[in-house]
Order: C-alpha cells, then structure tokens, then sequence
C-alpha cells in the first residue's frame, strides 16, 4: 500500500490549464510555509518568494517567457528566487528544494501548478527582474504557475530500473 505522502509524489504532474477560481490567501501561506520548511545548506535559507495575483502582471510575465503561455490563464504565480549575497554556491540547490515543496503542497491542496524554469537563461533572468522588480544580488530561478486545475492527469511513476546503479557504476 502507498503512503499518503508518495501518493502525493506520485500524483504531481505538471498542471497548465485552470479554472480562473482564485487561490485562497490561506493556500498561498501553506504554499509558502511549506516552500520554507525545505532543506537548505548550513540554514542560510537564501531564498525569497514573489507572489503574483495581478492579471496584468502575469500577462507581462506569460509574454515575457518562452513557455509561460499558461500563465494568461493562470490566477496565481510564485515566482522561486534566491539571493546570492546569502548563499552563493549552494542557493539553486536550496530554492529547488523550496520549489519541489511548493509542487508537492499545490498537488496536497488540490492545486494545479507547472515548474517554469527562468535560472540560468540570461534572457528570462533580465524579463522577470524587470517585471516583478527583483533587486540586484537576487535571481528568479523559477517561475510557478498555479490554480485550480481544469486538466486531470493520472498518477504516474517514471521508475526507470536502467537508470540506478548500486555499489559503484
């Protein structure tokens, strides 16, 4: 029998189309909350989340990104960043790990949301900047479109047997 968290694990999928309803302010602090009890190198914690709710800013943000078309549609987006003054070497590290929290906890709440990745493409990096007015020292790694979702995808494992080595390669 699968335990309620690896069925969760199981179930994220990525989510692009959604019903317009909003997100409950509720929601979005337990997205957060779980986004900051992720692990995080020495505890530096370098990351810092922008929320985003105002259409036009995310029709900016849709635009602006190659594969962000969704987030027209979209009622909410987080966008993950970190700060490098805080943790130079290991902050992609820490924000990913923030970032999967978010995905497990959006797919806990009965959310739909998809990973955009921004970090390491110069381009995408400068567009969000602009946009969200992220100050110098931080970098968006990622962009997270959320809602309701109006797709359902099953539950699925990608366990690939040729891909885990034991004891050595």
């Amino acid at each position: 029998m699968v335990g309620e968290l690896i069925g969760t694990i199981l179930s994220r999928r990525s989510i692009r189309k959604y019903t317009g309803e909003p997100v409950g302010e509720e929601d979005v602090k337990t997205l957060l909350e779980a986004a900051m009890a992720a692990p995080s190198a020495s505890n530096r914690k370098p990351w810092h989340f922008v929320v985003v709710t105002e259409r036009g800013t995310l029709n900016r943000l849709a635009e602006s990104h190659r594969y962000g078309k969704m987030l027209h549609d979209a009622p909410l987006c987080i966008a993950v960043c970190g700060d490098e003054g805080v943790s130079e070497r290991f902050w992609v590290q820490d924000c990913s790990a923030a970032t999967e929290n978010i995905l497990l906890a959006a797919t806990s709440l009965g959310l739909g949301a998809v990973w955009l990745g921004v970090y390491p493409s110069k381009d995408r990096v400068e567009d969000v900047k602009e946009i969200l007015g992220i100050p110098a020292g931080v970098t968006p790694l990622n962009l997270i479109s959320m809602g309701h979702p109006a797709e359902k995808k099953e539950p699925r494992t990608q366990y690939d047997e040729s891909r885990v080595h034991r004891g050595r390669w």
